[in-house]
């Protein structure tokens, strides 16, 4: 069982190293395209249902969330445009499920997408600290 200082080393690695930014760049845009494909296909692969729909779109969030905080450059306002655009993503997902046939629009997924959004900035956040321990250790 990894110990939390191989956790923390992982993290250091995959956010700090060369490159690492466009890494979750491209991470980034393999999960909107495969969240868009998800929310927008007729019959989802239900291995990748959690049996409730509201759930469904708070876990793409919030790893989608996690990942954008990772992919852009740390700052305030990078931040604020995040959220902003991540939950204009939802709303746009949920405009597109209003056109698709066997789909419809729930406004209540976009809270959902949310509440999903909150999640992942708090998980980027502990992520965050593990991996500035870390640093602050070496």
């Amino acid at each position: 069982m990894p110990t939390l200082s191989r956790l923390r080393r992982c993290l250091l690695t995959a956010t700090t190293s060369p490159g690492a930014m466009r890494r979750w760049r491209w991470l980034l845009v393999a999960l909107a395209i495969t969240i868009s494909w998800l929310a927008l296909s007729p019959n989802p692969p239900e291995g990748l249902d959690t049996g409730w729909d509201k759930l469904n779109h708070a876990g793409a969030f919030a790893v989608l969330t996690v990942v954008a905080t990772f992919a852009l450059p740390r700052s305030r306002w990078n931040f604020w445009c995040l959220l902003g655009g991540l939950l204009c993503f939802g709303g746009a997902i949920e405009i597109a499920q209003s056109f698709t046939p066997a789909r419809s629009a729930d406004w209540a997924d976009l809270l959902a997408d949310a509440v999903g959004m909150a999640a992942g900035v708090f998980a980027a956040m502990v992520f965050t600290r593990m991996v500035s321990r870390e640093t602050q250790l070496r």
